[in-house]
């Protein structure tokens, strides 16, 4: 079995301006935080992030996850279901600094679950009627073009076409792993990591544990290894 270990100075080789990367987990817990130190150490910029929030600005309330590279201004879009408890984020959205897709979580998870599944979008019929519908797009489908989420009428209800979402990297972090990427997950660090770990094109998993195949349960993994391609071990 080829090594999946990864350095954590190797991460900066996947790297690069204007990318996209899903961040998993719940207000900072299941998002990498020794990975998102080094995209930050990298100097890459111009990132478009996807994550289910914007954890804190102030590491003394809570993990920093994707707040750091908010904070130092490597983030050009942001799609997420809430910035409530990051006042930078929040800032830089009203002055334009940055752009921020806000999507209802559900369907934020639902739009990451379609896209590492090959699905063409998801139907539902949460934010008809409110802002969430009037997002502005730039998207082709079957050669039509909309600037705006398209809404779709079945059985006399409206739906919004809600579009999948990839990712050229995935990075998540996992209580466990054995040598071959089999994760297991401790509570709302699981939040969206296990999706994602399908969306990514690229998925770097950062490790508290690593232990050998086939020491974990087969009944306690929640992402297979098959989908992971690089484990940052413990320091």
């Amino acid at each position: 079995m080829k090594s999946k270990r990864l350095e954590i100075e190797q991460v900066a080789s996947f790297l690069r301006d204007g990318m996209t990367i899903m961040y998993g987990g719940f207000m900072g817990n299941g998002t990498p935080p020794r990975i998102m130190q080094a995209i930050l150490d990298s100097g890459v910029k111009d990132l478009t992030m996807i994550g289910d929030d914007t954890a804190f600005l102030d590491a003394t309330k809570g993990p920093e996850g994707v707040g750091l590279l908010i904070r130092n201004k490597r983030v050009k879009k942001l799609i997420t279901g809430h910035i409530g408890l990051n006042k930078e984020a929040q800032r830089q959205m009203i002055a334009g600094e940055m752009e921020i897709e806000l999507s209802p979580i559900g369907t934020l998870a639902e739009r990451i679950r379609a896209g590492g599944s090959g699905l063409g979008g998801v139907i539902t019929p949460t934010g008809v009627g409110t802002s969430v519908g009037e997002v502005k797009m730039d998207v082709s489908i079957n050669g039509q073009k909309f600037n705006q989420k398209q809404t779709i009428n079945i059985n006399g209800r409206d739906f919004l076409l809600e579009l999948p979402l990839v990712a050229d990297l995935a990075v998540l972090e996992a209580v466990k792993a054995d040598a071959f990427g089999n994760l297991v997950y401790f509570r709302s660090m699981r939040n969206h990591n296990p999706l994602m770990a399908l969306a990514g094109k690229t998925v770097i998993v950062e490790a508290h544990e690593v232990v050998e195949v086939g020491a974990i349960d087969p009944d306690l993994i929640m992402t297979p290894g098959i989908l992971v391609d690089h484990i940052v071990y413990p320091a």
